[in-house]
């Protein structure tokens, strides 16, 4: 049986790895400075440590019949929506980079033989919607447009300087907008199809929302197992170097909440307020993770679907 850690398993991607692995045989140990919010964990042992912190890396990675882990999947971060990465610049450089250097570092002193960092993005510049999709190596001269994408790219490099100089197979996934049930919903640090979601929920039929930007910005959302499948997929894989894994549906922001609207079943308003929104577009070739036989099985639709009517449930219980 394959040992795998998954650091960050409190959080709605890592909840949901964990959910695969556990699919899949491993015996897993979660590790993250919370429980997950909205559903029991499914790992095997879960341990509830600040990784910022090198002796709890170390913790981490340590088994008790001294054996080491086959896998490790590091998703752990300090991050949110636009609505939280746009002013807490100093958080998310400080405590991502602690994070990432000080387990990158455990896990190759460790033995380690496989490692999965979990990068994102926003390590590409802004872009114009009718740009051509850039591949992974274009992110090369940077300019990300804000400091999440900045830590995100150091820490891919910190990554494959172990990989280079250790016995450690690294696997990178720059992951698109991601989203689906038992992910953040409220308290700022959502993402915008979870927002828009809990705004619908929390109309009244005839109501009104407010979005923030005009609607014109264009983004991909990627259904959270499509994601998992993408994660585990590569991890197995001999792909080194980064890959860009999300869908290829874009639609613009007014496009997301026509189709939540539309889920509803709601007669809803928008108005259009000034707010953090992030770059214009993003397009990026997918070429490498489709090489492995990866495809999204969830469109847009079916997976606003399925998220809308958790987050409903959400809303629901919160009033009661």
């Amino acid at each position: 049986m394959k040992k795998a850690l998954v650091c960050g398993a409190g959080g709605f991607i890592g909840g949901h790895l964990v959910k695969k692995l556990k699919r899949e045989g491993y015996w897993v140990r979660g590790v993250d400075i919370k429980e997950h919010e909205f559903a029991p964990t499914q790992a095997d042992e879960f341990l509830l440590l600040d990784l910022r912190d090198p002796q709890n890396c170390k913790r981490a990675l340590t088994l008790s019949d001294g054996s080491t882990f086959d896998e490790v999947y590091q998703l752990a971060a300090d991050m949110g929506g636009m609505g939280f990465i746009s002013f807490a610049e100093c958080e998310v450089l400080h405590n991502n980079a602690l994070i990432n250097i000080h387990m990158t570092h455990a896990a190759a002193e460790a033995g380690v033989s496989r490692y999965f960092f979990s990068s994102s993005v926003c390590v590409y510049r802004d872009m114009q919607p009718e740009e051509p999709p850039l591949t992974e190596e274009e992110a090369i001269p940077a300019n990300p447009d804000n400091e999440y994408g900045w830590e995100k790219l150091y820490s891919e490099r910190v990554a494959m300087a172990y990989g280079k100089h250790y016995p450690m197979e690294v696997r990178i996934a720059r992951f698109e907008n991601c989203y689906g049930p038992e992910g953040t919903w409220t308290g700022g640090r959502e993402k915008a199809p979870a927002a828009i979601c809990r705004k619908v929920a929390e109309a009244e039929d005839g109501g009104t929302i407010e979005v923030w930007g005009d609607g014109t910005a264009i983004r991909v959302f990627t259904y959270v197992d499509d994601l998992v499948e993408g994660i585990y997929l590569l991890m197995q894989s001999d792909l080194e170097g980064p890959v860009n894994l999300g869908s290829d549906e874009r639609v613009t922001i007014a496009e997301l909440v026509k189709t939540v609207i539309e889920v509803s079943g709601k007669r809803i308003r928008i108005k259009y307020v000034p707010g953090p929104v992030g770059v214009h577009a993003r397009n990026f070739s997918k070429a490498r993770i489709r090489a492995l036989g990866w495809e999204p099985k969830i469109s847009l639709r079916e997976g606003i679907a399925r998220t809308y009517a958790w987050i409903e449930e959400q809303v629901k219980r919160s009033r009661s």
